[in-house]
């Protein structure tokens, strides 16, 4: 079936959220993520839900505890004073800490879960940034070795088939349930990946999903030369379009959109959501346009079959295979060849280069990264059967009529996405001299490993240390999306302020590095169990505005503002595949860092902004590789301790 077995042995294994919340699907120590095929059931997905377990809401004492904990390494300790004086009159008996704690312990009695609708509307639909560069990842695939059009529509159609074998198990509810350390995990994100739309909003975005129904979608999106075309992928019997049938269909669409001079409607995506929201009412005011917006929404995913890149050398070549996937290189690229929208949207350029990029609001990464493996192996078997070549009708071309005040919005929206394009600065850097199987032979978490070379990195380039966010899955949990591991502690920081002090000896320093490493297995520990605190201070926060009672002063706090300024956001997202996920920061004077490490190796993808002085990506990456290669000399030349 093309599933992937993952022994997640004791590391934290994690996979991005967006480009501004990330999440991890953390394993218990020794926890297999284990698919188990149960055969065709009718309404199986709905009893597996049902017998998931409800997300909890943590005790309110517990988390006010650790949220001043959590403060100790990034706040002075004036303003941790100040902080605590808040928190003991937030947590006074019969305060407003408990009456918003009782609002949501109600909420949790009746709703199916408390945090998925608000978490949905906050992090995502309310959002107002661009999804491109702020809230969509991209994903790299190793480069194909086709160099012209034949071969690039030859892997399309079969990756085409790949999509359709792994929606029949979407459609058929075969697909295997994921498991991690025994328990089930919610499955409901898998059957929102596909057919489904984000739609604009003045104030709030929505999203359409096509999957279910009588009226289920038959048909994808290909683009070409920023031309769209409705590609019917299923036979009229029902039975999926083969490679050879495919590859027919995708040179039909190949050699009816040669002209290159095609205004680029797909750019309008691309911009502010509020600006977007304008201009989509606007381009739907006409029938034609309506038609071929809907068809696009309607679509199972998007297939963009790309110009070849401009010619780099060698060693930025994965860099700017990044930025093509995030964004698409701008207007004079590709980047009107896509509609960000889309939920799905996979990439495949005439030069080899592929991969992905994806709408966050209906999931998180894992049923991506699963989907991946599943195309990825799916692309490497031989053909088993020639296809009858039964003539099929031409695929439809989607047409758009251009008023003068729509090709005024593509001009906005050419020029803002061009200054994005300008601004992101994206690193892809593979760390050759060892991957996962070291920090494994230490008894260390690979995850934990990698996160602390991360806060040694920021704390030599800066001197302190940083609010750090990396998402844990709350999977366990019916509807289940993330919370944050906080990567930074009073641990982490002892360690990393050890590590260049002449005074301590390798054999402290090594003790500091494992005691370090050991907090953060048990931070996310905590977190997969719905025990972490940054999703129950949002909650606490919300149900204030939902009660319409002043906002408590410990969220107008400029402690609880440092804290959500995640200066590092991170996401490891592991892959069968030799891929590599990447993201814009969340702040304009941060990182965004997303990790695939494989057994020997590890791929990174730094992201910066160029409008701010103080970060640079391959600064960050040179750092980053001398703290890996600094921590595996120091357990290397230290015993192991009684830690």
């Amino acid at each position: 079936m093309g599933w992937k077995r993952l022994t997640l042995s004791n590391a934290a294994e994690t996979y991005p959220d967006s480009g501004r919340h990330f999440i991890i699907l953390a394993a218990r120590p020794y926890g297999l993520l284990k698919p188990t095929a149960l055969g065709k059931i009718p309404g199986r997905f709905l009893l597996h839900q049902e017998a998931l377990p409800h997300l909890p809401v943590p005790p309110l004492q517990q988390t006010l505890d650790r949220y001043l904990q959590m403060l100790q390494p990034i706040i002075s300790e004036e303003e941790l004073n100040h902080t605590q004086e808040l928190v003991a009159e937030f947590r006074k008996p019969g305060g407003v800490g408990e009456r918003l704690q009782k609002g949501l312990e109600r909420r949790a009695k009746k709703t199916e879960n408390w945090l998925s609708d608000w978490w949905l509307k906050t992090a995502y639909l309310e959002y107002r940034l661009p999804v491109v560069v702020h809230s969509s990842p991209g994903v790299v695939l190793p480069k194909q070795d086709f160099l012209d059009r034949q071969g690039q529509l030859r892997f399309a159609a079969k990756l085409i088939e790949g999509i359709l074998d792994f929606k029949t198990m979407i459609d058929n509810e075969t697909l295997p349930v994921e498991y991690m350390g025994g328990k089930p995990l919610c499955m409901n994100q898998y059957y929102q990946i596909l057919s489904s739309c984000r739609i604009p909003g003045p104030k709030r975005d929505s999203i359409v999903n096509y999957a279910k129904g009588k009226k289920q979608s038959r048909h994808i999106t290909v683009v070409h030369n920023f031309q769209f075309f409705e590609l019917d992928v299923y036979n009229s019997d029902g039975s999926p379009l083969t490679t050879d049938q495919l590859f027919i269909q995708l040179e039909k669409i190949w050699n009816t959109s040669l002209q290159t001079n095609k205004e680029p409607i797909g750019i309008l995506t691309t911009n502010h959501r509020n600006s977007w929201a304008k201009a989509y009412n606007n381009l739907l005011k006409d029938k034609t346009n309506k038609e071929s917006v809907r068809t696009i929404e309607k679509s199972i995913c998007t297939v963009c079959l790309d110009a070849p890149m401009p010619r780099v050398s060698e060693d930025i070549y994965k860099s700017r295979v990044a930025a093509q996937m995030l964004h698409g290189g701008g207007s004079r690229w590709n980047s009107g060849n896509r509609w960000f929208d889309k939920t799905l949207q996979f990439i495949i350029a005439e030069d080899g280069s592929c991969g992905l990029v994806y709408e966050h609001a209906p999931s998180e990464g894992p049923p991506i990264v699963a989907l991946l493996d599943h195309i990825v192996e799916y692309t490497k078997k031989p053909e088993l059967v020639r296809s009858p070549m039964i003539p099929l009708p031409m695929p439809k071309k989607l047409r758009f009529n251009i008023t003068p005040e729509i090709k005024n919005d593509i001009e906005k929206a050419k020029q803002n996405l061009n200054i994005m394009v300008e601004d992101l600065d994206v690193k892809v850097m593979v760390f050759h001299q060892f991957g996962k199987t070291f920090p494994k032979s230490e008894k260390i978490s690979p995850d934990a490993f990698i996160q602390l070379a991360l806060q040694l990195a920021y704390y030599r380039m800066y001197g302190h240390a940083c609010a750090t966010y990396e998402s844990a899955s709350l999977r366990m949990f019916r509807l289940g999306r993330t919370d944050t591991i906080r990567s930074t502690s009073v641990d982490s920081l002892k360690f990393v302020q050890s590590m260049d002090n002449p005074d301590k000896s390798d054999q402290e320093k090594a003790d500091l590095l494992r005691r370090a490493t050991q907090a953060h297995r048990e931070y996310t520990d905590m977190a997969i169990r719905g025990n972490a605190i940054d999703r129950h201070l949002l909650g606490l926060k919300l149900q204030a505005i939902e009660d319409l009672v002043s906002m408590p002063e410990l969220f107008m706090d400029t402690a609880y503002a440092v804290a959500m300024h995640f200066n590092l956001s991170t996401s490891q997202v592991p892959a069968k595949t030799d891929c590599v996920m990447c993201f814009g920061p969340v702040v304009p004077d941060g990182y965004g860092v997303c990790y695939n490490p494989m057994d020997e190796h590890i791929n990174f993808a730094i992201s910066a902004f160029n409008s701010c002085a103080e970060t640079n990506a391959a600064r960050m990456a040179h750092y980053l590789e001398k703290a890996l290669l600094d921590m595996r000399i120091l357990l290397q030349s230290t015993p192991k301790s009684k830690l």
